[in-house]
């Protein structure tokens, strides 16, 4: 049984929430209708996951969010508009400590979210597992031993030059989903921007937010971020996010920038972008070193593609999913027997440049 409160300034929404929750077999054992009271309902019932939404009076859904992880770390889904604002505070609100965010109709009353009741319970029930209490970002557990194969090396690693004719400059893909945002800006935002790194990062959102995710990234991280657009080239030390709604793949990967295609080939385990998409095209068409990173998620997207990343000579890493807020992708992704490093976040960014220094 999954116990959750309910939050919204809309007495309407928080009605139409609770029977769309309680229909499917979850139990509200509260309701708010502003942040303040969020925080004093959570704490009372404490509930297995709260559906919080973003904009309102006095203490608004950000600020709740923290306070909440502050004081009894809740598995949280933002509910949020499909707008250039709801984007925004969406990943505020990712970073505040959410997991993941949920889109609300547009308009104050939405009789049409009960389109998406179906989706929503769904998206409630998995975040409703999140481990939120890992720390993102943080150094490896205490106890949690550092092996040879997971970059144990904690030293300031040597990174190749890139500007010589014998070196090709390396590739990156970050595959994340649900819970994989702040994890996604930890990793980029410790990586320098003189290494050489090409990266693609793929992290299933919807095309109204891959946008304003890749800004975000642009702002905190040494590499030059932006959204995979059409006919793209992306170059040594610059990333994209795959554009949501499109597959990103590599069309051409033989010259010292890598040519990009944007597709709208049916969903991948009914996500597009997925992972498993550009992790193919870049094994069959980029050369140089390769690597691939598999970070918190719903599903088993990026399984098959590190199995083609693997078969190409590169090297693989999955986010400990002991730490990862959801385990399903990591899981996934180990499973295959093909993954070199398990790590915490915290670690990856130095395999990753221990890798490149030594595939060079």
């Amino acid at each position: 049984m999954v116990d959750a409160v309910v939050v919204d300034d809309s007495q309407f929404m928080r009605i139409q929430i609770r029977g769309m929750l309680e229909e499917r077999g979850l139990t509200v054992v509260g309701e708010a209708g502003n942040g303040k009271r969020a925080v004093e309902t959570v704490l009372d019932c404490e509930p297995d996951v709260v559906t919080m939404d973003v904009k309102m009076p006095g203490m608004g859904g950000i600020e709740a969010v923290e306070r909440i992880m502050a004081e009894r770390p809740t598995p949280i889904l933002m509910l949020s508009r499909y707008t250039e604002a709801g984007a925004e505070t969406s990943l505020a609100a990712l970073s505040a400590g959410a997991v993941e965010f949920f889109h609300k109709p547009d308009g104050e009353v939405s009789p049409s979210l009960v389109q998406y009741a179906d989706d929503l319970v769904e998206t409630v029930r998995v975040v409703a597992d999140a481990d939120v209490t890992a720390r993102v970002g943080t150094t490896a557990r205490d106890g949690a031993a550092s092996t040879p194969e997971s970059a144990a090396e904690s030293s300031p690693t040597a990174v190749p030059e890139v500007g010589t004719p014998s070196a090709v400059p390396p590739t990156l893909v970050i595959a994340a989903s649900t819970g994989g945002p702040p994890t996604v800006e930890s990793i980029l935002s410790a990586l320098p921007g003189t290494a050489g790194l090409r990266v693609l990062v793929v992290q299933h959102m919807p095309g109204q937010f891959t946008g304003r995710f890749a800004e975000r990234l642009d702002e905190h991280c040494d590499l030059a971020v932006r959204e995979s657009a059409p006919n793209d080239r992306l170059g040594p030390d610059e990333a994209v996010v795959a554009k949501g709604e499109y597959h990103t793949e590599v069309a051409d990967g033989s010259g010292e920038t890598l040519a990009l295609s944007l597709t709208e080939e049916p969903p991948v385990h009914s996500v597009r972008p997925a992972a498993d998409v550009t992790l193919g095209s870049v094994a069959d068409a980029v050369s140089g070193p390769l690597l691939a990173v598999v970070l918190s998620g719903m599903g088993r997207d990026g399984a098959a593609g590190l199995e083609r990343i693997a078969e190409a000579g590169g090297t693989t890493i999955a986010q400990d999913p002991e730490e990862a807020r959801i385990t399903s992708m990591p899981e996934r992704a180990i499973e295959t027997g093909v993954v070199d490093h398990v790590l915490p976040a915290a670690d990856i960014p130095e395999c990753i440049l221990t890798s490149v220094r030594e595939m060079a």
